[in-house]
């Protein structure tokens, strides 16, 4: 079941649901709008290649933290951001991530892999794709994503507390940690 704003109110009064900081007007009919944070992470041209068994190319990463002036994403490129936002999910509540559609009409493609698991707990690290033949101006502070909520049937068995457990900030991949 997708919560309205109604039930999303109400789990964030009782506290089952933490979002902070957040505004009144973030909450939309079935679904909260997050906004960007003012760090980015840049893959740039000195990585050679993106080794699943090895984060040395994560040194290489470069961190931009950027104000009103805000960021722009070059045609083709890929960026992770973070949003301002810091969640806490309950074991029986899952998230989806949605791109804002004004901004995909405009060629930014942003996702997290699209799913926030039950019990996860940080900011979110977006993924950014500009498929846009043009460079797109960002700016921090402005509503990047919105993330829709279901609740589930029972809390999850086994609800994450995985390698991303409690992030702030734009995190960069850690698949490293997944190869045995």
């Amino acid at each position: 079941m997708i919560l309205n704003d109604r039930e999303l109110k109400n789990f964030l009064a009782k506290k089952e649901l933490i979002i902070e900081p957040l505004e009144e007007h973030q909450i939309q009919p079935s679904s909260i709008d997050f906004r960007l944070g003012n760090d980015f992470l840049v893959y740039t041209d000195s990585i050679d290649i993106l080794d699943v068994k090895d984060n040395s190319y994560q040194k290489k990463l470069k961190k931009v933290i950027v104000g009103e002036e805000g960021f722009v994403i070059q045609p083709k490129q890929f960026v992770l951001a973070t949003t301002i936002e810091y969640i806490k999910l309950p074991d029986y509540l899952t998230a989806f991530v949605e791109g804002r559609s004004s901004l995909g009409r405009l060629g930014l493609f942003i996702e997290n892999a699209g799913w926030v698991d039950a019990g996860f707990e940080g900011t979110i690290t977006l993924e950014f794709f500009n498929a846009n033949s043009r460079p797109i101006r960002i700016y921090p502070g402005m509503r990047i994503c919105q993330l829709v909520f279901a609740k589930m049937n029972s809390p999850a068995e086994k609800p994450y507390r995985g390698k991303y457990q409690g992030q702030r900030g734009t995190t960069a991949s850690k698949i490293y940690m997944d190869i045995k």
